[in-house]
């Protein structure tokens, strides 16, 4: 515990020796360092590069499976004028002997003269891989060579891949003419041949308008994140770049600036049209794979190809997002921070999934997550029932006030995107805490009573001289309700009992760089002006910094691990115990380097898992990913089982901004309480 202002110089006579604080210099520089997330191919990742000799010397070639039916027909004198001699004559023969080879033979010649096209003229490209996409299109769907496709032949996934990259090669021209739009409709005209393509959106979450731009994820080369979750199947896999702009529903705040959404681009043949006039109608589909893993064809089940993970790297690559990550100046300067304090959706919202908040710790930010954020997405159970929100919080300052801040904006999210509570899968929050952010989680499920504020003073509360909107702050900070919403929590190298980090060195070193906001330095001074004697000292109003907050001497550690926690609300926990510290294990102790095992132990969870990583790489280590996916499939799990499901709970009769000392009516651990939680005046730390 930090000792008052007074008594500062006699608690840190003894300074630390300037090799200690060259270390630490050297680490908060390091923090600033900004990662790369992609890059940009030189050429775009392309699966028919190999088949078709695409980036051969002498030229693309078809395949030998074209070259047989080309020979069988006495066509080979043809090739070189694939466009006006040979593609004319197998258009003939499939008409007088229709087969699926046929069809595949012209997709592939058709796409090759596409490829030609491309550095010529726009017009031939998208006349000849329009051809191609429809000749595969009907390889694939043709009702009447259902008895003679065979799914376990090459050539079906080579038809699959033709329709795909000649869709792409289609859509690039009309990119590079301004008309890839949602919601448009555009009169295609290629020599004889007539289409009509509308645009739509196929139940998406976001609107024609919240669409900036798109880009292909076949440009991008994912560098930052360890793995590449990408499904198979047909259409086009895009990035949409989302844009803020007038109209925009409420959840739309907690977008940021520069977020991306994966997207499909499937090519639907529509009935109607005069296909033997040349009339063609299709329909350019956009489907969320977040939402979407499928559509249906002639009553066929088809797959549709996806990418969640470029799209995630390519929005963290922005310069938007990367202001985000604002790691060492939301530990130097707390205040600097703050109007990017809050939470933050990177994916649009969805009301029939269930919130996982993920809270980061000390000297980190939201994009400490994507590891796990994208490991965890690419589970599609988990990602068909769960969305993912991230809290960003000035990690300079007291725990406590971050934890009060987060109750604040929890309840004021609730208002916004869902006043009327309808959508009951908010209810049934999770949230994961990695170190610091733990403590802040663990303070969304407790009761405080009286015993937070005792630390402070033993004084009733009520006594105070103060302005409303201070008491109002001191309230919302030491008198408190468990969350309603929250189901369970995931506390991953959280230091329950405190950290040997802060120790005199960096809790010196701290008050001397890390800027304390003047409201709070002032608002402090002004309480113990205005009521001499109240305050107990050295109480918790003296702590001035994350560091010193998280001190094993710290009093609030042992209030906050006593108080009685929500009975609705079920804990996990992951601690590391790293095997490879070296010198660093005999000054830290047993543990992840900065928290020691001991105090990484948490009683109430019901289930633990030791780990083998440091603490900077603890929540993103592969074992302690699996735990949070095992512990959010056990949460389905419960819920659908539950002889309480979402829709049937009752609410409680009292919200989050009072401070009773003796439960409400109604707060029995055999109802599970979602209640409707109010707007939370503002905290202690403004």
């Amino acid at each position: 515990m930090r000792p008052n202002p007074q008594s500062a110089g006699r608690a840190h006579a003894r300074a630390p020796r300037p090799a200690q604080i060259a270390l630490l210099w050297v680490l908060l520089l390091c923090g600033c360092a900004q990662q790369s997330w992609v890059r940009v191919r030189e050429v775009p990742d392309n699966p028919l590069a190999g088949p078709l000799q695409l980036l051969s010397p002498s030229g693309p070639k078809p395949t030998e499976r074209t070259m047989l039916l080309v020979r069988r027909y006495g066509l080979e004198d043809d090739l070189d004028e694939c466009d006006t001699e040979l593609l004319p004559k197998l258009r003939d023969i499939a008409r007088d002997e229709p087969s699926p080879e046929k069809l595949y033979a012209m997709a592939e010649i058709s796409y090759l003269a596409g490829k030609r096209a491309e550095p010529i003229s726009r017009r031939k490209a998208l006349e000849y891989h329009g051809l191609a996409v429809v000749n595969a299109y009907r390889y694939l769907f043709d009702d009447r060579f259902g008895l003679y496709r065979n799914p376990y032949d090459p050539e079906f996934r080579g038809a699959c891949d033709l329709y795909n990259e000649a869709l792409e090669g289609a859509l690039r021209v009309f990119q590079k003419q301004g008309k890839l739009v949602p919601g448009t409709t555009q009169t295609i005209r290629t020599g004889d041949q007539t289409v009509e393509m509308t645009i739509v959106i196929r139940g998406q979450s976001w609107r024609a308008e919240d669409i900036a731009k798109f880009q292909f994820v076949s440009d991008y080369e994912v560098r930052g994140l360890r793995n590449d979750y990408h499904n198979y199947g047909l259409g086009v896999p895009l990035i949409a770049v989302c844009q803020h702009h007038e109209n925009e529903s409420p959840e739309e705040r907690f977008y940021p600036p520069g977020m991306s959404v994966p997207v499909t681009a499937f090519l639907r043949v529509m009935p109607g049209g005069d296909p033997a006039r040349g009339h063609h109608v299709v329909h350019l589909e956009l489907y969320d794979p977040l939402n979407t893993s499928e559509t249906s064809v002639n009553g066929r089940r088809v797959p549709l190809e996806s990418d969640l993970t470029t799209p995630l790297a390519y929005a963290l690559n922005q310069p938007e997002l990367q202001n985000l990550d604002s790691s060492t100046v939301g530990l130097l300067n707390p205040a600097k921070t703050a109007k990017l304090q809050g939470l933050y959706m990177l994916e649009p919202y969805q009301p029939g999934k269930i919130p996982v908040l993920m809270i980061h710790g000390l000297w980190s930010s939201p994009i400490t997550w994507m590891e796990m954020f994208n490991d965890l997405r690419g589970t599609p159970e988990i990602r068909d029932r769960y969305q993912f929100w991230f809290y960003l919080y000035p990690t300079g300052q007291p725990f406590w006030y971050s934890a009060a801040q987060l109750r604040r904006d929890l309840a004021e999210a609730r208002q916004v995107i869902d006043p009327y509570h309808r959508h009951r899968e908010i209810d049934q929050m999770v949230l994961v805490g990695h170190s610091m952010g733990g403590l802040l989680a663990r303070l969304q499920t407790v009761d405080s009573g009286n015993e937070f504020w005792r630390i402070v003073s033993d004084q009733p509360f009520e006594g105070i001289k103060a302005s409303h909107e201070a008491k109002t702050r001191l309230a919302g900070t030491f008198f408190f309700r468990p969350t309603l919403s929250v189901r369970r929590v995931v506390t991953i190298g959280t230091p329950f009992r405190g950290s040997e980090f802060a120790n005199p060195t960096t809790r010196w070193l701290s008050n001397q760089i890390i800027k304390i906001p003047t409201m709070l330095v002032n608002g402090r001074q002004k309480l113990y002006q205005d009521n001499p004697g109240y305050f107990r000292p050295d109480n918790l109003l003296d702590v001035n910094t994350s560091i010193d907050s998280l001190a094993p001497d710290s009093p609030i550690l042992p209030v906050m691990l006593g108080a009685p926690a929500a009975p609705w609300v079920r804990y996990h926990n992951v601690a590391g115990r790293a095997a490879e510290l070296g010198w660093w294990q005999k000054i830290t102790g047993d543990g992840d380097g900065v928290v020691s095992y001991d105090s990484a132990r948490f009683d109430q969870a019901v289930s633990e898992v030791v780990v083998d990583a440091e603490h900077s790489s603890l929540h993103r280590h592969p074992l302690t990913i699996l735990e949070v996916q095992r512990v959010l499939l056990e949460h389905l799990v419960e819920i659908d089982t539950s002889q309480h499901p979402p829709s049937k709970l009752e609410r409680l009769p009292w919200t989050a901004t009072t401070a009773p000392t003796t439960p409400p009516p109604g707060y029995s651990s055999s109802v599970l309480p979602p209640g409707r939680p109010q707007r939370l005046p503002p905290t202690a730390v403004q």
